[in-house]
Formats: C-alpha cells, structure tokens, sequence
C-alpha cells in the first residue's frame, strides 16, 4: 500500500497536460459555446412556461394549481415555480418591449431579426427586473428609440442585444425609488399600515386570479373566465381584474 498502489490504482487523477496557446483557446471556445448554450436555454424555459401557464396544463393532470403541477411534476417547490413564471414575464416584458420599438427596417434586413433574440441573459438577471416590468420596459423602449433616430441604419441584432443587456444591468444595479418618509401624525402612519395590510391581501388574491386567468390574457380575454370565479369567492369582477393588475405590476393605482 504506497505511491506505487496509487499510481497504478484506476482512481489515480492523471496529471494535467500543458497547454500551448493555440490549446487554450480551444478549450477556452468550448467553454464559451457550453455558457451561451447554458443562456439559450434560458430563453427556451422561459417560453415554455409561459405557454404551459397559458395553457394550464396542470387541469387535464389532475393537479390542483401551477405550484402543484411543479412540485408533482417536475419536483420543485413552490417558490421555485413562481420564479419560473417571474423568468417567464420578464423576458416576455423584454421582447415587447424590444418588438414595440420601430425595428422595422432591421427586419426588412435581417429576417432573422424579426425572430426573438438570444439576449443572453440568466434566470437571476430576469427574476432581479421581475418585479420592475415598467421600468425595464421603458428604459428598452426608450434607448432602442433613441438609437434609431441618432443611426441612420436600424440596430443590427448584435447592438439590439447589447441593450437590452445593459439595460438589465441599470435596472439591477440602480435601488427602486425610495417611499415618502413615513408620517409622524398617528393617524396617517394607522392608515398607511392599514393601507399596506390591504395590498398585502390584495397581492394574494390577484395571485391566485392570475392561476385561474394568466398573465399573458388582457383584461377583457381574462373577464370571461373570472366573471364565475369571482361570484364564487364573493368579490366582484372589477375588484378580482384590479387586484390581478396589481398582482402582475405591483402598482398600487391599480
């Protein structure tokens, strides 16, 4: 039992090889390739969780909710299927966003633009802008709009995508506005916890109505499906479509 058992023994970890440069930037190119293939997927998760919530796909299963369907299905907890579909609405907020811009002489192009684009961009990026579908929105809309009027060619892809990224990153690195400072008149400070208490409620209803009615459904395709639903839970329909609107903005004037 010595260095000769080790070195002979099939659990032996052989040696590292030297790598020349040339060597390097092969492997280095397949790393790369392994990491945009890791990106690309996010992409493809993204639209096929928005189609399976549109679809609900848990009813014909037999499961009971989303949560349900991930945990008997797939093995995840709840959490982690809601952050699914947060994935899911970010990303789709950002190819609106990027197909709402006047893009139009890229796609007359470059056909291959027209189709969604590979931002590149991870599962902790898209949830981190989640809960800031506006803000991520407008600042897209605004530098691809800004862009186009300054060139006097239309964005290929490749700036398109550079963005959108950077976009991201403002978003995640730049703190929400802060709130008012909290009043020192006891009544108004009663009000606004009672006020934060019904947002919190508010939240969870229109949670559960986005289950029944999802997130890629506007108001009047939605008022179809909640109008019994909401009869049977003794809310009306114009409480059940505002508290599914703050439930997907977070905006309280909804």
């Amino acid at each position: 039992m010595g260095e000769r058992d080790v070195e002979q023994g099939e659990s032996a970890v052989p040696a590292p090889v030297p790598l020349d440069a040339a060597g390097a930037r092969v492997v280095t190119a397949g790393l790369r390739e392994a990491m945009d293939d890791v990106r690309r997927s996010v992409g493809v998760l993204a639209a096929r969780v928005r189609d399976a919530h549109a679809a609900r796909v848990w009813a014909p299963l037999g499961h009971a909710s989303w949560a349900k369907y991930c945990a008997g299905e797939f093995g995840i907890s709840r959490a982690q299927a809601y952050r699914l579909l947060d994935v899911a609405r970010a990303l789709g907020t950002i190819q609106a966003a990027v197909a709402d811009t006047d893009l139009s002489r890229m796609r007359d192009t470059d056909p291959a633009a027209a189709a969604v684009l590979d931002y590149g961009l991870s599962q902790h990026a898209l949830i981190a802008v989640s809960a800031r579908p506006s803000d991520i929105a407008d600042l897209i809309t605004n530098r691809l709009a800004a862009l186009a009027h300054s060139a006097p060619q239309a964005p290929d892809p490749a700036t398109v995508r550079a963005v959108v990224r950077q976009a991201v990153h403002d978003i995640r690195t730049t703190p929400p506005p802060a709130p008012d400072e909290p009043p020192t008149n006891p009544t108004p400070a009663a009000l606004r916890r009672a006020v934060d208490d019904l947002a919190a409620h508010t939240q969870t209803i229109g949670e559960l109505l986005l289950e029944v009615a999802p997130a890629y459904l506007s108001d009047h395709q939605a008022t179809g499906i909640l109008v019994a639903f909401c009869d049977d839970i003794g809310i009306d329909l114009d409480h059940g479509l505002a508290a599914r609107r703050y439930a997907l903005t977070s905006d309280r004037r909804a």
